[in-house]
């Protein structure tokens, strides 16, 4: 018996159709990804001419052993201690990349926090609720949705805190 594939749209991903199935509105912003680029959410503001602190990334830690998204600007950093704390955790590291991928099942670089493949605890910086719309990355390298924070929050169910440094 022959395989099913999902079939899924020009430019779908599991991002789009989640957003797409809770109804809520976004916008899709495709750019061509240049592997040599030193950073994936620079170049993504820097593709959209849209500013680097609109533009989030999507960062994977180890809490105390259990794996928690982090959503920040691209243009700061992440500050682990800060991300602990707000899940009420005492100690954070950067997850191994091989780890996070397998995990969400997006590859580094284009790790959405939409759509993963097993949901995960979710903090988003509060610096999000400054702008009307934000940037997270739509599950691949060179495609970015737009949307409302609030509805980012809500989708993923978020913990807002400050979690990035400048």
């Amino acid at each position: 018996m022959a395989k099913k594939s999902k079939k899924q749209q020009p430019g779908g991903t599991p991002a789009t159709v989640a957003l797409t199935s809770a109804g809520v509105p976004f916008t899709m912003h495709a750019y061509d990804h240049d592997p040599a680029h030193p950073s994936y959410g620079e170049e993504a503001a820097e593709a959209m001419g849209v500013s680097p602190d609109r533009v989030f990334k999507t960062l994977v830690a180890d809490v105390d052993g259990a794996l928690t998204v982090a959503v920040v600007p691209v243009a700061g950093s992440l500050d682990l201690k800060a991300l602990a704390t707000a899940v009420g955790g005492k100690r954070a590291a950067m997850a191994d990349p091989a780890h996070a991928e397998r995990t969400t099942g997006y590859v580094r670089g284009g790790i959405s926090p939409l759509g993963q493949r097993r949901k995960l605890p979710t903090v988003l910086d509060a610096s999000a609720s400054t702008h009307d719309t934000i940037c997270v990355s739509a599950g691949r390298r060179g495609l970015e949705v737009e949307l409302a924070p609030k509805d980012l929050a809500d989708l993923t169910d978020a913990v807002l805190a400050p979690i990035a440094r400048a």
